[in-house]
């Protein structure tokens, strides 16, 4: 299932390690130094070139609205790139796009008239949920490599289909979390591998926030019209209804055309956590939450709450994730990605990575000693006085240290559009394929299939299907 890997000769490897004052040693300097706090800066080096007109990979957007708009400036970050043309449905987003990328680039409402261009090698799809599939399986038939934005499917049993596609045209595609292809999430894997946190136990997700931008609550244009809008066809295959702006602008609360914060936001973790421990995903989920505060038509609630189950596998002992979103958050917001382990914890964000170790206490205290004589306290103390030299060096081995992303790094979503176009330029591998975007979208959308059966759900996660 995975690749073989003996957490306990890391360990003892990553022990020996802390006890070399060598700073050529990978992560060993950190413990050496942790008690000091030492920050270090963490670096990258890109394999860019000069590319002459004739060899520009020329993508097209198809989904201009927020997250295209910020994917294809990302995209355009990396040297060799350039648009060609846009697609949406609102003829806003349209005139916005020549606004960005200039008068001459060809837009559509029709992205099958997008994909019939010759001079398009490469798609970017950041529509709404529900048409992913569709459109990417569309495009691969067609020749054009793809990044798909995350979740890559609405509907796991949906995620075979864009496996198979891919393979059978040779295409690369890309599955669009942003933050996967980061210096943080890269050096989180290394220390991972090398035991810095000991043996993996608990997942700890959260994202709060205090907005109505953070709670999807998108400005709606006063030019909207069924005339400037095509709402027939942004409805696809989802139920029928009347011309409702709310519905198109705010798709995201709305579980017919979006997933709600699983599918936009557990998403990214579960990318992130199976990159770093080589991981295919939990087992079962059981979500709780609710509709707390942003009653505003929406069918998705604003808290939720899951639980997942991770099995025991070659890569991770067995441990549980808690994955929690609050929209109504009065603390103001905030955000956090840690795995605690039997030795350590590790934080990681966008720009730093920090790992605390802790001495384990097997010494027994006053607590639990004050029901003994003074003869048998001093019995029972005498016998933990022996320590190994194993956990004598732990004692050593505390504190935090952080790495840093430097001043002038690009950025994970820089890294992770550079991964695409490096994979098409040299006919490679991306880091986030078509397998690996359905581990982490069905393992994210069991919070949802938790959520509205109101029980736990079990996943195979080596089929990539529902169980019972």
């Amino acid at each position: 299932m995975h690749h073989k890997t003996t957490k306990n000769t890391d360990r003892r490897s990553f022990i020996k390690k802390a006890s070399m004052a060598s700073a050529a040693m990978t992560t060993a300097p950190f413990i050496l130094s942790a008690s000091k706090g030492e920050r270090l800066v963490l670096s990258r080096t890109y394999k860019d070139g000069l590319f002459s007109a004739n060899d520009h990979i020329n993508i097209g957007l198809i989904g201009s609205g927020i997250q295209g708009i910020y994917d294809t400036r990302a995209a355009l970050s990396v040297d060799g790139v350039k648009i060609v043309a846009a697609c949406d449905l609102y003829t806003g987003r349209l005139d916005r796009a020549k606004e960005l990328w200039g008068k001459d680039l060809f837009v559509t409402r029709d992205y099958r008239k997008l994909l019939g261009r010759k001079d398009i090698d490469a798609v970017i799809v950041a529509t709404p949920d529900h048409w992913h599939k569709k459109i990417a399986v569309d495009a691969l038939k067609a020749g054009k490599h793809v990044y798909c934005e995350k979740p890559m499917v609405q509907k796991w049993e949906d995620g075979k289909e864009i496996i198979s596609t891919q393979k059978s045209s040779g295409k690369i595609c890309q599955i669009g979390s942003q933050g996967m292809s980061s210096l943080t999430n890269e050096k989180a894997k290394q220390l991972y591998k090398e035991g810095a946190i000991g043996d993996l136990v608990l997942l700890d997700f959260y994202n709060d926030r205090y907005s109505a931008e953070g709670a999807w609550q998108y400005p709606i244009p006063p030019d909207q019209s069924p005339d400037t809008v095509d709402f027939d066809t942004f409805l696809g295959n989802a139920p029928k209804v009347a011309y409702d702006p709310t519905r198109f602008f705010r798709w995201r609360n709305y579980k017919d055309y979006g997933t709600g914060v699983a599918g936009d936001l557990f998403v990214h973790a579960f990318s992130s956590l199976h990159y770093m421990i080589d991981s295919f995903g939990p087992t079962s989920a059981l979500a709780t939450g609710g509709l707390r505060y942003w009653k505003d038509g929406r069918d998705v609630p604003d808290v939720s709450i899951t639980l997942y189950d991770f099995p025991k596998t070659e890569t991770h002992s067995a441990f549980n994730a808690v994955f929690r979103v609050n929209f109504i958050a009065g603390s103001g917001g905030g955000s956090g990605f840690k795995l605690v382990g039997t030795e350590g914890e590790m934080e990681i964000g966008w720009n730093t990575v920090s790992v605390r170790r802790s001495k384990l206490n097997m010494d027994p205290g006053d607590y639990s000693l004050v029901a003994f004589t003074e003869k048998t306290q001093g019995a029972i103390r005498s016998n933990h006085s022996t320590v190994s030299p194993e956990n004598r060096n732990s004692v050593l081995q505390t504190g935090t240290t952080t790495w840093e992303t430097p001043r002038d790094y690009k950025g994970a979503h820089h890294d992770h559009f550079h991964n695409f176009f490096t994979a098409i330029r040299e006919k490679g591998k991306t880091i986030q394929d078509p397998t690996f975007g359905l581990r982490a979208a069905g393992a994210a959308l069991l919070a949802n299939e938790s959520y509205y059966k109101k029980s736990p759900v079990k996943w195979n996660p080596t089929e990539m299907k529902m169980m019972g």
